[in-house]
């Protein structure tokens, strides 16, 4: 099994849940991770990546950590800094137009969306609520763009576009698509020479589907032309996705995958959670497993079965542990506090 890894957490496209099985694959295999300095959450996002955001890492001694998986804006020559040659570099998508609409409920406090009521009326007139100067722009326009290091202002000719997908092309080994996840999570095992179990998950950091909204064509339309590079970027590993999955796995196959993996995650469902799955946040009962509550946004989590054996509750309670509370509980494994 590869064991070095550069994962790119593109803000709301299921990362929460690839984070979540990256942090259980590497505690299993007592990995190290490049943790934000101090123990954040963000490597300083949203200022391009720098070695010296990681705790630990210092030029004179250039210690490697083996999983680097936290929010960062993406600059290839500060990673490599801090992760081993060998690394495998992946992330994962999502179509825009779920994304921008989900980016508006979440950061309805950024500059840009504060002022308007709906995402349609933001598209009706975008530099009226948009400034290019502001600090927080790119929760509006083009995040997967600066997520993976570019300006979310750039140019949108076809050339400049296909030297963006060539750049992403060099730098990643291959690219997950959230709206095919568990076609995905096959892949990435296959990838990463992994067995089934270090891929079956529980979706976190899912919102509740009252606070979704449709969008008319019209908008879907202004939407993908407001975000052009997005939906470039989006396209094109769309296309790739299915490509490598033809060469990599093929589609009978996949099918069985795919199968198996579903069979497993429903398996461990009905051993794990009480009830049928995700519940709101006012119905968790353990306020360890709490995830935070952002933005407009109603962020679901998971009450575990009583009484469960002492292995399997270590495995159900991994799965539903939300990000923020898995990686302080990881720092602190890695980084133990000096005793007092």
């Amino acid at each position: 099994p590869k064991t070095d890894i550069v994962f790119l957490k593109v803000h709301k496209s299921a990362s929460s849940t690839v984070m979540n099985i990256l942090f259980r694959f590497g505690e299993t295999h007592n990995l190290t991770f490049a943790f934000p300095r101090g123990g954040g959450f963000q490597l300083y996002y949203p200022h391009h990546f720098l070695a010296r955001f990681v705790q630990g890492f210092s030029p004179q001694s250039p210690r490697r950590f083996n999983i680097l998986c936290h929010h960062m804006r993406f600059l290839q020559p500060e990673v490599q800094k801090v992760v081993p040659s060998s690394a495998v570099y992946f992330s994962i998508l999502r179509n825009p137009v779920q994304l921008m609409e989900s980016s508006f409920v979440y950061y309805k406090g950024t500059s840009a969306f504060s002022r308007v009521r709906s995402l349609e009326e933001f598209l009706s007139q975008p530099y009226r609520y948009y400034s290019p100067a502001s600090g927080d722009r790119h929760y509006a326009r083009n995040l997967i763009t600066f997520d993976f290091g570019f300006n979310p202002d750039g140019d949108v000719s076809p050339g400049r576009v296909q030297l963006m997908l060539k750049a992403i092309e060099a730098s990643f080994d291959f690219v997950l698509i959230s709206e095919y996840f568990d076609e995905s999570m096959v892949l990435l095992k296959e990838m990463l020479c992994w067995d089934l179990d270090s891929v079956v998950s529980f979706p976190l950091n899912t919102r509740d589907s009252s606070t979704r909204s449709t969008l008319s064509a019209s908008a879907v339309e202004k939407l993908k032309a407001w975000n052009k590079l997005d939906w470039e970027i989006y396209r094109h590993f769309n296309r790739t996705f299915w490509e490598r999955i033809e060469r990599a796995i093929g589609r009978e196959r996949m099918r069985r995958e795919v199968a198996a993996l579903r069979a497993r995650q429903a398996e461990l469902a009905r051993s794990c959670l009480q009830g049928t799955g995700s519940v709101a946040p006012k119905d968790i009962k353990d306020a360890s497993l709490r995830p935070l509550q952002y933005g407009g946004a109603r962020i679901l989590g998971y009450n575990l079965k009583q009484g469960l054996d002492q292995e399997l509750e270590r495995t159900c309670r991994r799965l539903v542990t939300p990000e923020l509370q898995y990686s302080s509980l990881l720092y602190k494994k890695q980084f133990p506090p000096p005793p007092p």
